[in-house]
């Protein structure tokens, strides 16, 4: 094994076992969905390794993941909605199996199921700076950085999103 092969899968290694867990959370924050996200998250570790040797900078091996988690779960709620607007109308009994048991919802905060609620309606790129910058506790360059948009956009799309996630929040209390 050449030394720079070791010095990469020992990086990641590091960056994996410091790092893993919060970017399922973000990935399971974006497509509301544990499993999903690991897989987004395990393909992001798979294609940094891959292309560490063009890494211009490994210090910034983080944000690369970060972003590559923040496109990988777009590309997959794209894929979802294609195949939704393909897959036939459910009968309303199936329907109704849909629906979360009494239990389920007895155990679930009804706040936090609001304030997710409220979150999934905002427009993509509005959730995801909220994610990023609430969930994540990412800076605005850190984000501006994951998303590969300005950190104005950023701004602008965390007021908008802020104010419309309030006044959705206001509606249903």
């Amino acid at each position: 094994m050449h030394a720079a092969s070791r010095d990469a899968d020992e990086a990641l290694v590091a960056l994996y076992t410091t790092h893993y867990r919060s970017l399922v959370r973000l990935g399971t924050l974006l497509l509301h969905d544990q499993a999903a996200a690991e897989d987004v998250v395990q393909d992001a570790f798979v294609a940094v390794h891959a292309s560490w040797h063009r890494l211009r900078d490994p210090e910034k091996a983080l944000a690369y993941l970060r972003q590559s988690v923040v496109n990988r779960s777009r590309s997959r709620l794209r894929h979802l909605k294609v195949a939704d607007r393909k897959a036939p109308a459910l009968l309303p009994a199936e329907a109704a199996g849909a629906v979360p048991s009494a239990e389920t919802r007895a155990l679930t905060a009804l706040d936090r199921d609001h304030v997710l609620r409220a979150l999934r309606s905002l427009p993509q790129r509005q959730r995801e700076v909220i994610v990023l910058r609430y969930y994540a506790d990412l800076s605005e360059a850190q984000i501006a950085d994951a998303m590969g948009i300005s950190t104005g956009a950023v701004k602008s799309h965390a007021s908008r999103g802020m104010g419309a996630l309030r006044e959705r929040l206001e509606r249903t209390s």
